[in-house]
């Protein structure tokens, strides 16, 4: 399969640099699969459009401030935190990582700076932090929002609204570097409404990272960690038992759900790291519906979306929506699949 099969002509001005006024604001399109029929709504709608045995399943991760700005001598490098390898060492992008090679120091403030242990070919780096002293709490205080690129904030602005709005309200579980951004349309007067339970998937740097293979089958999606709790294992269960819907909240559920799934044959209580990159051909065996955002040509969450809708209805949607004027991506508007 050929990843120029997943392209589409998508305006730049139609990628939203700033979230909706109110998260239930944004925009609704509901595709049905069966019908190929498309209609358009607001999201605070969606209890009148789901049903008493739906349950939808949310990522319940929560991003912390993984961007720092740190130095080399007089050169500044951004850091980005991608994943805690013990107490002091991290795993990290660095940018441009030409500038910091093993046994360098990067300093980020008079309190803290860290060592340069390894390199690879790659950007990424394993650096040791210095001191380890609440080392959590220095990062939360000198980090930033890691926003994705296609969101650009000259000179820092509007700092304060991403870091509420970039961010689920339900979020609890801190370790992503990117958003869950399907569950950002949620309110809690919306949660009270709706049938619901919560999984764990930290998001990794691998969510930004662009599709190199034209041959889909050669890309390699990278690992991230994953937490399937018995209750929510049980819930689904049960709901599937009565006739209900399991509605995903986003890629990072669905490939939870269906990783935990093509494993055993069965929901269980699970935790580890997945890989699971989930193209045309992929047999769904837990979701029966899905909610997500619009996504980038040629993104692993596109492909992802038309692994589920099948490609040709996809297309005709992402063409409907760019010609209706929808938000795309993260700050975007959002899809109920059907």
């Amino acid at each position: 399969m050929r990843l120029s099969d997943f392209e589409y002509y998508l305006p730049t001005d139609l990628i939203a640099q700033t979230p909706s006024a109110r998260r239930d604001g944004s925009r609704l399109m509901v595709v049905d699969r069966c019908s190929r029929t498309i209609r358009h709504h607001y999201f605070r709608e969606l209890p009148g459009i789901l049903t008493p045995k739906d349950l939808l399943v949310l990522n319940d991760t929560r991003v912390f401030p993984a961007r720092l700005i740190g130095s080399v001598g007089d050169r500044k490098i951004e850091v980005l935190l991608v994943r805690s390898l013990g107490s002091r060492i991290w795993e990290v992008l660095l940018k441009p990582a030409r500038k910091a090679r093993p046994g360098q120091t990067i300093r980020f403030d008079k309190h803290l700076s860290a060592l340069v242990l390894s390199s690879t070919e790659s950007p990424v780096r394993i650096m040791e932090f210095c001191p380890t002293d609440d080392l959590d709490d220095k990062i939360d205080a000198l980090g930033s929002v890691p926003l994705p690129p296609y969101i650009r904030r000259p000179n820092g602005e509007k700092v304060s609204q991403d870091i509420k709005r970039y961010q689920t309200v339900f979020g609890r579980e801190k370790g992503s570097v990117a958003g869950p951004t399907a569950g950002f349309h949620f309110t809690e007067e919306l949660l009270e409404k709706l049938n619901h339970v919560f999984l764990t998937l930290h998001i990794g740097y691998g969510t930004f990272q662009p599709i190199r293979e034209e041959q889909l089958e050669k890309h390699r999606m990278e690992s991230e960690f994953y937490r399937l709790s018995p209750s929510t294992a049980e819930a689904i269960k049960m709901h599937q038992g009565n006739g209900g819907s399991i509605i995903a909240v986003g890629s990072t559920c669905t490939r939870v759900l269906e990783y935990v799934h093509l494993t055993y044959g069965d929901l269980y209580k699970d935790a580890g790291c997945t890989e699971l990159f989930i193209y045309p051909g992929f047999s769904f065996g837990i979701v029966d519906s899905l909610i997500t955002n619009f996504h980038l040509p040629r993104s692993t969450l596109f492909v992802l979306v038309c692994a589920f809708a099948g490609r040709e209805l996809m297309q005709e949607a992402y063409r409907i929506a760019v010609r209706e004027n929808y938000r795309f991506y993260s700050y975007g508007d959002a899809m109920l699949i059907k």
